[in-house]
């Protein structure tokens, strides 16, 4: 039986917040200017917790090593920085399962591979996301996940005695990561996995398909 947490900790896109159209909308953006054809959201949708690098691969293909990645990655994260918040909402459940951490005293932060400078300018938009206790994103520290240091990180700075934390999250790297730190690992099984399927060989504690299936194991 699992030990009830007395931290929680999350990933953020594809688990907190359904951001997969605003990456599409840079990803359209680049395709548009270099006279590419466009990708639907069901293209994209679950490439999304993959970052730049993976939507401009699911955009280009093969192509991409032909190409200028640099020039191409900057005008991805231009478009994304200056329009990141125009189509991203939480995903149903995540307000109402905060709020009850909120209310139940248990401390919850955020630990994503999202680089900071972008991570900051969008949790600003979710004031309830502020109500966290803390945050580290990709660049936070020389490792990021599937590395353990970000989420033992996050732990310490929680400064709570003898932690016992879960961590959630949408990809094989936070299971990962969350395994090599000794937490209980949760699968989220709305966010951007490949499949549900694949997810199962994850070897993760918990698989949740709606964000407040989470209440009834805490």
């Amino acid at each position: 039986m699992l030990a009830k947490p007395n931290a929680l900790l999350f990933d953020l896109d594809g688990t907190l917040l359904e951001t997969a159209k605003d990456l599409g909308n840079a990803l359209n953006h680049v395709l548009q200017t270099m006279q590419r054809p466009l990708v639907s959201y069901e293209q994209y949708r679950n490439i999304a917790s993959n970052g730049a690098k993976g939507m401009l691969e699911l955009g280009f293909g093969e192509e991409l090593d032909s190409l200028n990645f640099d020039d191409l990655r900057a005008q991805f994260l231009t478009h994304y920085e200056t329009n990141i918040c125009v189509d991203t909402v939480f995903f149903e459940g995540i307000e109402p399962l905060l709020n009850e951490l909120n209310k139940q005293d248990i401390p919850w932060g955020i630990v994503t591979n999202k680089p900071e400078f972008l991570t900051q300018k969008l949790v600003q938009h979710f004031p309830l996301l502020n109500e966290c206790k803390v945050i580290i994103s990709g660049d936070s520290l020389p490792e990021r996940k599937p590395h353990p240091r970000p989420l033992l990180h996050a732990q310490e700075q929680l400064d709570i005695q003898s932690p016992t934390t879960w961590y959630v999250g949408d990809a094989q790297r936070d299971i990962q990561a969350a395994q090599a730190a000794n937490m209980t690992s949760v699968v989220a099984e709305y966010g951007y996995l490949p499949s549900i399927q694949e997810s199962q060989t994850w070897s993760a504690d918990i698989h949740i398909s709606h964000p407040l299936d989470l209440l009834t194991f805490i």
